[in-house]
């Protein structure tokens, strides 16, 4: 039996997932025989992708556009996504959004956007979606967080804030829940060619507008998407996923006072 016929009734939702490295991790489930339900702000986009899913393999796909920053709606969008096939199996977080500002300049309702779609929304989806995973006998959560999820950045405090909170937030369901047979992926990218920062809030609220040096210079986002997709298969607790920038996780872990001292000095990220 391939593994398309194995995994055809496996359900994958990913948010995030008209670009980047959701749809990149999309088209991967799509690949190996997953059934998706795509959700991201941009419904013209998520058909696109819907399409090119179901080309490249899903059985089914359902497209749910939504603005996730709509924070009391989230329980119904939950709702309705497991609605679609009546289960879901792994539910991948992706969405998020970025930040370019010093601290003391940065407005606070950037701050606020950035933790309602960054953290809050991953947290009240899983707050719906992982009652129903115990109930069904287990499930999988994966979510993106960033190397600037393992410390600071400048420029980036309100995204690292956000980033810091999700791994507190998914390292404690897998200390609850593994013995109900939920499993958790954390997903640590460093530098991956997407639109984050483009797409990304200055101090005041706009659009950064444009592709950061570094951004650029990543891996592309289809290879990340399928080291992602076959990290969540494989049910890895956290995998990281870029190129040499990822040895300052492993610097911040040994030598943290060095890894402060680089990241003073950061211009670019």
């Amino acid at each position: 039996m391939n593994s398309s016929a194995k995994n055809n009734t496996k359900v994958v939702w990913i948010t995030g997932a008209s670009s980047g490295i959701g749809k990149a991790t999309a088209l991967a489930f799509a690949a190996q025989g997953y059934s998706l339900i795509l959700t991201a702000l941009e419904a013209d986009w998520l058909e696109t992708v819907k399409q090119q899913a179901l080309q490249s393999g899903s059985p089914r796909v359902a497209s749910l556009p939504f603005d996730l920053s709509r924070l009391e709606e989230l329980p119904a969008l939950a709702e309705t996504a497991w609605q679609q096939f009546g289960r879901i199996d792994i539910f991948y977080n992706n969405a998020g959004i970025s930040q370019r500002g010093t601290t003391v300049d940065t407005e606070m309702r950037v701050f606020n956007k950035v933790m309602d779609i960054d953290f809050y929304a991953p947290v009240m989806l899983c707050k719906t979606i992982l009652p129903k995973m115990l109930a069904q006998g287990g499930g999988q959560l994966a979510v993106t967080t960033s190397i600037a999820g393992k410390f600071g950045f400048p420029l980036r405090s309100a995204y690292c804030s956000a980033k810091h909170a999700l791994y507190g937030f998914y390292e404690t369901i897998q200390a609850e829940y593994y013995q109900q047979n939920i499993r958790v992926t954390i997903v640590c990218p460093g530098r991956v060619q997407t639109n984050i920062s483009v797409n990304a809030l200055e101090k005041d609220g706009q659009k950064h507008g444009v592709m950061d040096k570094g951004q650029a210079g990543g891996i592309a986002a289809e290879k990340a998407g399928r080291q992602i997709c076959k990290a969540i298969i494989k049910q890895k607790r956290e995998v990281f996923i870029g190129s040499k920038e990822l040895i300052m996780v492993y610097l911040k872990r040994f030598f943290p006072g060095l890894t402060a001292k680089i990241a003073r000095n950061i211009s670019n990220m």
